[in-house]
């Protein structure tokens, strides 16, 4: 069970194993952003491309849709990204019950967007845990848990690849240890809980009077999407990639021809920007064609 990117490469490391993959849950199709298409989502694509069986309802709350999944039979339910909640009563139809990858070290940052929040929190740390899904949200007992290290440069873009392919890694191996009944699978310490709340585009706007390392934190997590962005001249700036310099001034102001923008300390240097409407851009492409005024107040 998966809907985006992220799930793909779980998927395509199941259809190489010697399990069988009876049938691939993800979302039904979505209309395109201008509603002329409807886009099947990035795991229908990849299942059917490897002829396998995909399901895509609306809900899983019918008694019909209940039926199916318990004609399946299935053994074992991987959930990577699936954007459902499983209903209780399919959470004892598999043998071994659901399986869970999820992108955060559990009980931090339980909920919808653990790789952008891990960011933006500015955590040093993250990872995926493998957990057993129960009644309530990211609850369950997990078998395994890999971290990996967040710097300045790391995008949610590339956090994201970085743990889907971790959990392509170990997929397997965690199916393996389960079959032989050799899977631990530890309690949550519900006392260190954290939530990861679903990113609202309201968050994007960039607030040049806060400090710089929480500018660079947002401009990372929000990285692909929806983007960190700020205002010029009545039309919006996204920015994909800056760094942290050391110098002042008043906050919102461009300081030097290499687009450096004072902050509430220090300065963010853009690297790589978007005006609304047109392609991105290396800073240094950017300016071949645009002219900002130093002292310039961007809002």
């Amino acid at each position: 069970m998966g809907t985006p990117k992220f799930s793909i490469k779980t998927l395509e490391a199941l259809e190489k194993s010697s399990y069988e993959i009876v049938c691939v849950y993800t979302q039904p199709p979505k209309k395109s952003a201008r509603g002329q298409n409807i886009n099947p989502s990035p795991i229908q694509i990849i299942a059917e491309r490897l002829s396998l069986k995909v399901r895509s309802p609306n809900n899983l709350d019918s008694e019909e849709e209940l039926k199916y999944f318990k004609s399946l039979n299935p053994y074992i339910a991987i959930v990577v990204a699936y954007g459902k909640i499983i209903p209780e009563n399919y959470l004892d139809i598999p043998e071994k019950g659901f399986l869970n990858i999820h992108a955060s070290l559990l009980p931090k940052l339980r909920g919808a967007a653990p790789i952008q929040r891990a960011i933006m929190n500015m955590h040093k740390e993250s990872g995926i845990s493998f957990m057993k899904i129960q009644k309530d949200l990211d609850t369950g007992p997990c078998m395994m848990q890999i971290s990996t290290k967040i710097n300045e440069q790391t995008s949610s873009s590339n956090l994201s690849n970085e743990l889907s392919n971790l959990g392509a890694k170990n997929i397997v191996k965690c199916l393996e240890l389960i079959k032989k009944n050799n899977a631990n699978f530890s309690e949550q310490d519900h006392t260190k809980t954290s939530y990861a709340k679903k990113i609202d585009k309201k968050e994007s706007k960039i607030m040049w009077d806060q400090k710089a390392d929480i500018i660079l934190a947002k401009i990372n997590g929000l990285n692909p999407k929806p983007g960190a962005w700020f205002e010029l001249a009545g039309s919006r700036y996204k920015i994909w990639k800056a760094k942290i310099i050391n110098l002042q001034g008043n906050p919102g102001e461009l300081i030097n021809k290499n687009m450096t923008i004072c902050c509430k300390d220090k300065a963010i240097q853009i690297l790589e920007i978007q005006k609304e409407g047109k392609k991105k851009l290396s800073i240094k492409d950017f300016l071949k064609g645009t002219k900002i005024n130093f002292g310039k107040n961007f809002t």
